[in-house]
């Protein structure tokens, strides 16, 4: 098993990986490097962000909460 495959605490299923340091389960729970497992709702959106850091313009996953108007 690899350095950077997660076990689903709920299921016992590997987490497939979205981003680099975000990875799903087919049950709805999630891992992300700074909060850890998290239940995933509706209304969430993951993205991509562009920071520069130096030079170089580096992508961090976010996530973002959709509003109530836009769907």
């Amino acid at each position: 098993m690899s350095k950077n495959s997660k076990i689903c605490p709920n299921c016992g299923r590997k987490m497939k990986q979205q981003f680099i340091g975000l990875q799903h389960c087919r049950c709805g729970i999630s891992w992300k490097r700074d909060i850890g497992y998290f239940e995933r709702t509706s209304d969430m959106i993951f993205a991509l962000q562009r920071v520069k850091v130096g030079k170089k313009v580096k992508q961090r996953p976010v996530i973002r909460i959709k509003d109530a108007g836009i769907e």
